[in-house]
């Protein structure tokens, strides 16, 4: 199975001691992976770690093969991202934000954003200004705007923050619909257990700043659940302190 996504022994820690400890993880072609874990754990630094927002003080991180570091361009070009902190233009409108973002990609067909617009269910609101937004109506532009530039590999932080019940079904079945129907990866970040049950192929458990457990839905459906699987996971971190 050809890797998409290799972090290795990835570390980064910030003053206050948050950060991330000696990550590992390796994400296949067509997969959905969920990195599990409550606020504050690392989730948004690793992920801002893998699209170089911020760099790792040691470690290595490799996306199709390229080095994100000293092949940046390489590494990101067929990648959409949803990363916490990132905005868009308030006095701008959907439509034009995601015009804007189009305009880095020459390859891009008008009728591209109309298609994103539609199947995150903003096609209605795509004239209003983004100032006007609620917090799940700028969620679903910035899940547009991962997915405009035709991405074969999407990065996606805490991506139903914000969003109603329906918002987070659309979502869902949207996702599952790319990896399954156009072959897309997708590594997302959540808090949820229930979004990483429904979605992912293989979820790690991040606790403290490290990975405290891995597995696959086939896995972890012979045995037990993901609740108990992460319960677990937690336990064993107690108890080795």
């Amino acid at each position: 199975m050809k890797k998409i996504l290799e972090v290795q022994n990835v570390t980064k820690r910030f003053k206050n001691g948050r950060g991330i400890e000696g990550i590992n993880l390796t994400v296949n072609q067509g997969e959905v992976f969920g990195l599990l874990g409550p606020n504050g754990v690392g989730k948004t630094t690793l992920m801002k770690c893998i699209v170089a927002l911020c760099q790792p003080d040691s470690g290595s991180i490799f996306i199709h093969g390229h080095n994100v570091k000293e092949q940046f361009e390489q590494a990101l070009k067929s990648v959409g991202t949803l990363i916490s902190g990132v905005e868009a233009i308030d006095y701008l409108t959907g439509y034009e934000n995601l015009l804007l973002i189009s305009r880095l990609y020459p390859e891009i067909e008008t009728g591209r954003i109309e298609k994103v617009l539609e199947w995150v269910g903003m096609e209605e609101h795509k004239n209003e200004k983004l100032k006007s937004f609620s917090t799940g109506m700028r969620q679903r532009l910035y899940l547009a705007a991962a997915l405009l530039a035709k991405p074969s590999f999407v990065i996606l932080d805490e991506p139903t923050n914000g969003l109603d019940i329906e918002g987070k079904l659309d979502f869902q079945h949207l996702i599952s619909r790319l990896a399954k129907e156009e072959g897309v990866t997708f590594i997302l970040s959540t808090h949820l257990i229930e979004e990483v049950e429904r979605l992912c192929d293989r979820v790690a458990i991040l606790s403290k700043g490290k990975i405290i457990g891995e597995a696959t839905k086939n896995e972890l459906e012979k045995n037990k659940t993901f609740e108990s699987f992460y319960i677990d996971c937690i336990k064993k971190r107690k108890e080795v302190g």
